[in-house]
């Protein structure tokens, strides 16, 4: 099942290729999870120094993603608020952990959760999965600004 497909994740997201790093968004609740994939391939622009003998995703880029995709939580379902004027800023990350690498053919799956929300700060939980098995966690703090 999809929520929703690249195309409403690009009305949501100001990113584009190739730091847009979320594909699809498989289902969730607005404002408390949400869970999304990433089919990583091998042409992704990132394999070609990291590493050319045996590419391995960085670490870096999957909690860029579960950001990514806690921003897509905070926003979709929002009649209230302008989503196509709204920028969410990554203001801090605790307790990133990598268990195993994540290599060209994998599909990612990231699930969030909000753990607390405060004025504008909002603290997520996240965790990166491939095949069933944790690739990554971290705690994802982030606010944002809408601009006009």
């Amino acid at each position: 099942m999809t929520l929703f497909d690249i195309h409403e994740i690009k009305n949501l997201l100001p990113h584009r290729y190739p730091f847009l790093l979320v594909d699809r968004v498989l289902d969730g609740s607005p404002g408390e999870h949400l869970r999304a994939l990433k089919n990583v391939t091998y042409n992704e622009p990132f394999f070609e120094g990291h590493f050319p003998n045996r590419p391995v995703m960085p670490g870096v880029l999957i909690v860029e993603a579960l950001a990514q995709s806690a921003a897509l939580m905070a926003s979709y379902g929002r009649d209230d608020i302008d989503t196509t004027n709204r920028i969410y800023y990554f203001t801090g990350i605790d307790k990133a952990r990598f268990k195993q690498p994540v290599e060209p053919g994998d599909q990612l799956i990231f699930e969030v959760s909000l753990v607390r929300k405060i004025k504008n700060m909002w603290k997520c939980q996240g965790t990166a999965t491939v095949d069933g098995k944790l690739a990554a966690s971290a705690e994802l703090m982030f606010t944002f600004k809408d601009i006009q």
